[in-house]
């Protein structure tokens, strides 16, 4: 995102037009009125990364416009990240510069932060890592107290751990979340909030099961298990069903079971096409779903997991592509009509959109 684009005082008009884009996208669903969940306009990213720029005696951080790929333009602060990150870009330039190990073939660094001020950074190099490396960063890693990763060719040194464990409150209630160097998380914290404070409240009175696909490191999962009796919820990461795990006993939550599947190899064991061996121990007929959540990546559902969600009474449908939710509502609303329609503003200043849909059967 260039930094030219950074403009607090554009921000309401800029989610407006947002908003009516969207608005007009799908206005021949006649969906309810939309709801608008606005970011901070500032400080709002907990993870950003950066090209690093060798000049002379002098290093940087640099980020190139797509329109101009081989351009580098040098980034000081960076004012959508965290105030976390914003406090380490400097602090550890200044390290990399007094030091030419840590200096040397550097050429990527990558920041993941929380907004209880942990952090972890990531130094990624055209070089093999040794031991003088491994002092100087250990070194690194004490003057800046944060997590320090070292990565180069076939090359991870973990030097204590390779998590910072976020924490996000929810109607009072505060979730604990181990999120993993390199995995999906969502990047902006307070959004993520209000995404899951709208999925809590959209599935208040709904009962029954709960089957969740794409749940990543059970960042929806922990928060609904509430509302429902069981929930099977299925991931195809495997970092990410270790984090779910993880994340499931860290706020004692039993009701859940998880299994590392495709949302197609799911399908396909519902509709009795295919058995498999990691579904040995969960009794899939002893599940009475009422309610389907899909956070699927860019590319929407699949033609064979849309119908599959077709069946389901209730639908949480989270999309990051307009385009490709409305193309699979086109579909699910001969079936099911929506009863809830917002909007999230995950990234300012960039076009892009988080939009939630409820579903109910007709």
């Amino acid at each position: 995102m260039p930094l030219s684009q950074i403009k607090p005082e554009h921000y309401d008009q800029q989610l407006n037009q947002k908003a009516d884009r969207i608005k007009a996208l799908f206005a021949e669903l006649s969906p309810p009125s939309l709801t608008v969940f606005p970011s901070q306009p500032l400080h709002y990213r907990m993870r950003t990364e950066f090209k690093i720029w060798h000049q002379d005696n002098d290093s940087f951080y640099v980020m190139f416009r797509p329109e101009d790929p081989k351009v580098p333009h040098r980034v000081d602060q960076f004012p959508v990240a965290s105030k976390t990150i914003n406090r380490l870009m400097p602090e550890l330039m200044t390290a990399v510069l007094q030091t030419p190990v840590l200096r040397q073939r550097l050429f990527q660094v990558e920041f993941l932060s929380t907004q209880t001020d942990e952090a972890l950074i990531t130094l990624i190099y055209h070089k093999k890592l040794d031991e003088e490396w491994e002092a100087a960063a250990r070194t690194l890693q004490q003057a800046l107290n944060c997590q320090v990763i070292g990565r180069a060719r076939k090359q991870k040194l973990v030097l204590n751990t390779d998590f910072v464990t976020e924490q996000l409150n929810v109607d009072g209630k505060t979730y604990s979340y181990q999120q993993v160097e390199g995995s999906f998380t969502q990047p902006n914290a307070g959004i993520n909030e209000k995404m899951l404070h709208w999925a809590l409240s959209e599935t208040q009175q709904l009962g029954g099961d709960l089957l969740e696909l794409y749940c990543g490191n059970g960042n929806f999962t922990a928060v609904l298990a509430q509302n429902f009796n069981q929930v099977l919820a299925t991931e195809i990461s495997k970092t990410s069903v270790r984090s779910a795990l993880y994340n499931f006993e860290l706020n004692g939550i039993e009701n859940v079971q998880i299994a590392r599947m495709s949302s197609e190899e799911l399908t396909a064991a519902l509709m009795g096409e295919r058995e498999f061996r990691r579904l040995k121990d969960i009794e899939l007929d002893s599940y009475q779903f009422s309610t389907i959540l899909v956070d699927p990546p860019r590319a929407g559902l699949d033609k064979a997991t849309e119908q599959l969600v077709s069946r389901f009474d209730n639908i949480i449908y989270i999309s990051c592509n307009p385009d490709t939710l409305h193309g699979n509502l086109e579909t699910l609303c001969k079936s099911h009509e929506i009863q809830q329609f917002a909007i999230f503003d995950q990234f300012p200043y960039t076009h892009h959109i988080e939009i939630g849909v409820r579903l109910a059967k007709r």
